[in-house]
């Protein structure tokens, strides 16, 4: 049954992504700043470093071209993107200890580039006009202080479900 977990949290956390972005963007003294959840491609890296590199690169694509087909209008963007990450983490893992607080600074610090790469991939195609600085205090770090929040809050509980698979697929190779 806990083969079942790995999909449905990544189900569930695709779908959570656009209810969060309802509450962006915030006003705070006058100023707007925009959160913009990034809970799956969290959950895919740590896929990526407790689980199998594999299975997160096809997680990616899968979700990927979903997240192209439904919520933006470019094909291929989020395709590229997520196992491209996943594929960062799995060889920078190869090469650090995979203790909790490192995957957790690697899968903020992959999801900063993430939000970097994209700002830089629609300012190129002109989509986005805003300044790197206002881009950077208005969009990166509140996404990046939030997102950090609920990796704290669910990091634990990744790996814990991770490790479980990882022990029924041990126990059980059929069920790989």
């Amino acid at each position: 049954m806990i083969r079942f977990w790995i999909p449905l949290i990544s189900i569930v956390l695709f779908f959570m992504e656009p209810i969060f972005g309802l509450l962006s963007p915030l006003k705070l003294d006058g100023n707007f700043y925009y959160i913009v959840p990034r809970f799956l491609i969290m959950f895919l890296i740590f896929i990526a470093v407790y689980y199998d590199l594999k299975h997160a690169i096809y997680y990616g694509l899968f979700f990927g071209l979903l997240y192209d087909v439904f919520f933006i209008d470019i094909i291929g963007l989020y395709s590229f993107l997520y196992p491209a990450i996943c594929l960062a983490a799995g060889y920078i893992v190869k090469s650090i200890h995979r203790n909790l607080a490192v995957t957790t600074m690697l899968t903020l610090v992959l999801t900063a580039l993430f939000e970097f790469i994209l700002y830089q991939f629609f300012k190129f195609i002109s989509l986005v006009s805003i300044p790197l600085d206002v881009f950077l205090n208005t969009r990166l770090l509140p996404t990046m202080i939030a997102n950090s929040l609920f990796l704290v809050m669910l990091g634990w509980g990744f790996k814990t479900i991770i490790d479980a698979r990882l022990i029924e697929r041990e126990k059980n190779p059929r069920l790989s």
